[in-house]
């Protein structure tokens, strides 16, 4: 759960630090007071992408940090670990984004430095916004056979059966691939079998390539190295060479050793460097006795050079993509040598991979017929609770002529609003408000099946009041009771029926509007206030009265 949230300099607000509790968390404020920044404040740490203009003016960053608290952090443990970040201590996660005006960002997850992609993955795990967009998304069947999965929790069967299809498009796609392929002319094949024959010709390894390069180095310029070895072999041992002169350098040093004993070390290095000089000499003359130029060889190395380095500018800078050509080149040969017989063998490999494709994909839709009843009976329940007494909900399995991703049938969620009239689809009849009451009961129903512990909800009540009001406020809170809840909401009866309460007001009195954000569920006459002015009139006694009564003995 969210625990703490601090904000500076985000847009009109100066700075604000909030803690909150589990449960239902309910955000107020007149129509343009400025609640979206601290929706804004949640999103930057979920790894929302921003820029500069959000940073208050005068200001030189604006920064956001928040801490949570995982009962049981294993899962996002292991997620930190796999993003190489510090461990939740005792269960805290720590977040910290800084949007500097003239610096670059900075991020940091338990101390640590990290990416925005990494709090983007984060935030997929900790947070789930929902927002005025989301009745309308209801509209698409894709949104809708969506929920239905998660309903019937049949994502197990849906990846195995998305497996089983990609495997299967992947042997069609092959399949047109050769059958549309031209088949090879025989100079063409010629040309590839003397390829693929003189690449056979080459050993395609790292260390090979190397030994190669080494070698034909070496038989370029095989003169020039006999002539440096046999000048190194004679500067060290040569009648004019250094070993002459270390002779007369040794008898030097044992006449001092005979005067100070104290040298012996000295003469003994210096004997040690005489031999060493002497070996040297003799391995270098040695050397220049073993070399020589052969021509035949010679040639051998560098027709085989030429081969290495054409085929090198041909087909890739590096051996590996030298090496994925050549395995290109002999099974194109393959394929033409038996192009009937491939495709052939290609068609029995498809008709297999179909029907285990659509044996997955019926089993999955036998997953979604039942869940779909299931989940008709439930939602119908949360619909008849938010006003629709006599309305009938309907979730039709929609057979699909083809297996698709999503495999071979559809979604569609039936909707009647009143008594006496035929389900039709929800794009064909239901208004505005009613789409937000079919949302708003399938989001209660699927709540449980969430296992995102922060849910926002940005005015998703909008278009419904009244009496229904106090039944949103009722499931917002039901949803609270395994989540924790934070809802923007301009009604009353669902402000009213929230553990916590934040307001947001916008001061213009003075040169510069500054935003504040306060918590009031500490008073009951600030709550009293609030909800008196969302019923209309903050100072009305009627409005306080009833503010009064929708409060309750919640307080």
């Amino acid at each position: 759960m969210l625990q703490s949230l601090r904000i500076r300099n985000l847009a009109l607000l100066d700075e604000v630090s909030l803690e909150f509790e589990a449960g239902f968390t309910a955000v107020t404020g007149e129509t343009g007071a400025g609640k979206s920044i601290l929706l804004g404040a949640l999103s930057l740490l979920a790894g929302e992408r921003a820029d500069k203009t959000i940073i208050r003016q005068g200001a030189p960053a604006a920064e956001v940090e928040a801490s949570l608290f995982f009962a049981d952090p294993a899962h996002i443990n292991a997620i930190l670990e796999e993003l190489e970040l510090p461990s939740c201590e005792e269960g805290v996660l720590l977040l910290r984004r800084s949007l500097p005006r003239e610096k670059a960002p900075r991020i940091t997850v338990n101390g640590s430095l990290a990416t925005l992609a990494a709090l983007q993955r984060l935030g997929e795990h900790w947070i789930d916004f929902h927002g005025p967009s989301e009745p309308r998304r209801l509209l698409k069947e894709s949104c809708q056979l969506e929920l239905l999965d998660l309903f019937g929790r049949t994502r197990p069967a849906l990846v195995e059966y998305q497996a089983r299809y990609a495997a299967w498009r992947k042997l069609v796609t092959e399949q047109a691939r050769l059958a549309t392929e031209t088949k090879l002319a025989p100079d063409q094949i010629e040309f590839l079998r003397g390829q693929l024959q003189q690449l056979d010709g080459l050993t395609l390894t790292d260390e090979a390539v190397e030994t190669l390069e080494r070698d034909f180095q070496r038989m370029s310029r095989a003169q020039e190295l006999i002539e440096l070895a046999a000048g190194l072999a004679a500067g060290l041992t040569g009648d004019e060479g250094v070993q002459g002169r270390m002779a007369e350098l040794l008898r030097q040093a044992r006449q001092f050793e005979g005067i100070d004993a104290a040298s012996k070390p000295l003469v003994a290095r210096l004997s040690s460097a005489a031999v060493e000089l002497n070996e040297l000499g003799a391995e270098f003359s040695e050397l220049s006795q073993q070399l020589h130029f052969d021509p035949q060889q010679a040639e051998e190395l560098g027709a085989r050079m030429d081969l290495w380095l054409g085929m090198k500018r041909r087909h890739g800078g590096d051996v590996r993509a030298v090496a994925a050509a050549r395995e290109a080149m002999r099974r194109r040969l393959e394929v033409q040598g038996d192009l009937a017989g491939t495709l052939l063998r290609l068609e029995k490999q498809i008709g297999d991979a179909a029907r285990e494709a659509r044996k997955d994909a019926q089993a999955l839709r036998v997953k979604r017929e039942k869940a779909a009843k299931e989940l008709a009976k439930v939602a119908a329940k949360g619909i008849a609770q938010l006003g629709f007494a006599k309305a009938e909900f309907q979730v039709r399995i929609v057979a699909l002529p083809e297996l698709t991703p999503a495999g071979d049938c559809g979604a569609e969620f039936l909707f009647s609003p009143n008594v006496g009239e035929a389900p039709l689809p929800l794009s064909r009849i239901a208004s505005s408000g009613e789409l937000a009451r079919v949302m708003l009961a399938l989001k209660a129903v699927l709540a449980d099946l969430d296992n995102v512990p922060v849910l926002v909800f940005d005015e998703v009540d909008a278009n419904v009041g009244g009496e229904i009001g106090r039944v949103v406020g009722a499931q917002m809170a039901g949803i609270a009771r395994g989540h924790q809840v934070l809802c923007v909401t301009h009604l009353p009866q669902v402000a009213a029926q929230a553990t916590c309460h934040l307001v947001v007001t916008k001061d213009q009195s003075k040169e510069r509007a500054v935003v504040a954000i306060v918590p009031i569920q500490g008073s009951r006459k600030l709550r009293v206030g609030e909800l008196a002015r969302m019923l209309g009139d903050s100072k009305a006694k009627s409005a306080i009265a009833h503010a009064e009564e929708l409060l309750g003995k919640r307080m």
